[in-house]
């Protein structure tokens, strides 16, 4: 009895239980977007520009007042030749700036901007349409993504870690 007794306990010592770190994680995640409309303009100025040699300036050229609707207007200016017989350049510029708008801002709505600014430089972007856009993770991990409109994106990920030390 005394020998089975001891070789008991020698394999019970002998055989010791197997140590491991097991790690399992699930992550998921769906990620569903709209673009946004945007819009962006820039007015451009009233400019006048005049430049020469050998003129002699009579009446100076003058810009009107600008009123929303109406050309802002524009008087040229009266010059003569200062040296006659001698070479002259003369050179007048004007650019109508852009009106004053009705419109100085806007609603979105549903992705369509009903009405904007119109200016000489515009950089549009029309906005995404959700529609039926939709995303889910069931339990088992399964993922259902409904596409939507025009401007929409839907990125669904499931990770499975399993990690044995």
């Amino acid at each position: 009895m005394r020998r089975s007794l001891f070789v008991s306990c020698l394999t019970f010592f002998a055989i010791s239980p197997a140590s491991a770190d097991i790690t399992h994680a699930i992550k998921s995640s769906i990620s569903l977007t709209v673009d946004g409309a945007g819009s962006i303009s820039t007015r451009l100025p009233s400019s006048m520009a005049v430049s020469g040699s050998n003129v002699t300036l009579g009446t100076p050229p003058t810009l009107g007042t600008l009123t929303s609707g109406t050309a802002l207007g524009y008087t040229p200016g009266a010059y003569s030749i200062t040296t006659a017989g001698d070479s002259f350049s003369y050179s007048e510029s004007y650019i109508e700036g852009d009106d004053v708008p009705t419109v100085l801002s806007t609603t979105v709505t549903a992705g369509v901007v009903p009405a904007m600014p119109i200016f000489s430089s515009n950089t549009t972007t029309s906005g995404g349409v959700a529609g039926t856009l939709a995303g889910t993770i069931a339990t088992d991990g399964a993922l259902a993504i409904t596409a939507g409109g025009a401007g929409t994106t839907a990125i669904g990920q499931v990770i499975q870690e399993l990690t044995i030390r």
